[in-house]
């Protein structure tokens, strides 16, 4: 069977010639002998690889030096604890709700001290990224947290909110690494890799320094960015094969599509093919206003229930995976992350131009 296309929210598919890579490599990794999968994270061999991994990433997204990277596990829904835990000193937050998963940061948060709702987009369905007004900051909160890119309901920050002192925290999951980022502007972002990064297993940190140090005698070893920020991500046994496979994506973002700006330019390209057809579709409608469209999750509908579970139908027999809407929402979504090629989206427009002509 040919490879599909899968335009799954994650886990998601990955780059070609990653797989290709992995695969020569997963019984003889390097002349070493053995599979990357079997070797101890304690080894030369694989500190190489996590050492490298750090360094591919810093330079792709231009990170500053005092900034801590961790190699981390438990996904997003372990960071929405844990940001808290190490970072809520004076047990209030400023919060943006802008979907399922800020929803699920802020009932966590909550266990931890006040939450001070700025904004909200759930009167429409989360189909759009609030206006923001500075004078419902809070001055002395702890931080500042956004959903940078909205997964479920495709929508994305253009512009950061300016928290002043506050630092800014925020959920990349969905969009790390498809476009620059100024690391500088966030006290930490974090990303579960099964999106853009790797395989399902690996979470990513990155936080200022100045941000992470003694937490409360309550909070769990494991949970304390200090500890794995002193152990350089080793305190335990790490996602090692995640992290490999984080590696070689970077090295295919570097080496093949050529840096982030690239990368973003593809993604631009991707995303209006898709919208450009939705904008001007009698059948299918796209349900995020144009100021707030993510470039990598694009959610549609075509009114009628019954016509989006046959079109859903229809495009799995077509070769199309995972466009299904999320639970929670229903409809469509295709999500086009960076591994998703040209080639894949004009696909899936041209068999949406068939369904609509046979459907009209």
């Amino acid at each position: 069977m040919s490879r599909i296309y899968n335009f799954s929210a994650g886990p998601s598919m990955l780059p070609e010639s990653v797989l290709k890579r992995a695969a020569e490599e997963m019984l003889d990794y390097n002349n070493s002998g053995q599979s990357v999968m079997e070797m101890s994270h304690r080894s030369k061999t694989y500190e190489q690889i996590i050492t490298s991994c750090e360094s591919l990433l810093r330079e792709l997204l231009q990170i500053p030096d005092n900034y801590k990277v961790l190699f981390l596990q438990g996904g997003a829904s372990s960071q929405f604890a844990m940001i808290p835990m190490n970072l809520m000193k004076n047990h209030k937050i400023d919060l943006v709700l802008t979907g399922q998963w800020a929803k699920k940061a802020h009932a966590e948060a909550k266990k931890y001290g006040e939450v001070n709702v700025v904004a909200s987009s759930a009167d429409k369905t989360f189909s759009y990224i609030p206006q923001l007004d500075p004078a419902s900051f809070s001055k002395d909160a702890d931080y500042f947290y956004i959903c940078l890119n909205n997964t479920i309901y495709g929508t994305h920050y253009h512009t950061l909110p300016d928290t002043g002192n506050v630092p800014l925290i925020a959920d990349v999951s969905s969009c790390i690494l498809s476009e620059p980022m100024d690391i500088s502007k966030f006290g930490l972002i974090f990303a579960g890799a099964q999106k853009n990064m790797g395989p399902a297993g690996l979470t990513v940190v990155i936080v200022r320094e100045d941000l992470i140090g003694e937490v409360a005698p309550t909070v769990p070893t494991m949970f304390s960015y200090q500890i794995h920020a002193d152990n350089q991500s080793m305190y335990n046994t790490p996602p090692t094969y995640a992290i490999y496979i984080c590696k070689l994506v970077l090295e295919w973002l570097k080496n093949d599509i050529g840096g982030l700006e690239n990368m973003h330019q593809i993604n631009q390209k991707k995303a209006a093919i898709l919208y450009d057809f939705l904008d001007s579709s009698k059948l299918f409608q796209a349900t995020v206003e144009p100021a707030s469209r993510s470039l990598m999750n694009v959610p549609f509908i075509t009114g009628n229930e019954e016509l989006d579970k046959k079109f859903i139908a229809q495009s799995i027999e077509h070769g199309f995976a995972n466009l299904k809407g999320h639970r929670s929402v229903g409809g469509m979504r295709a999500s086009i992350y960076n591994a998703m090629p040209i080639e894949g989206v004009e696909a899936l427009v041209s068999f949406m131009k068939e369904f609509e002509k046979a459907n009209s």
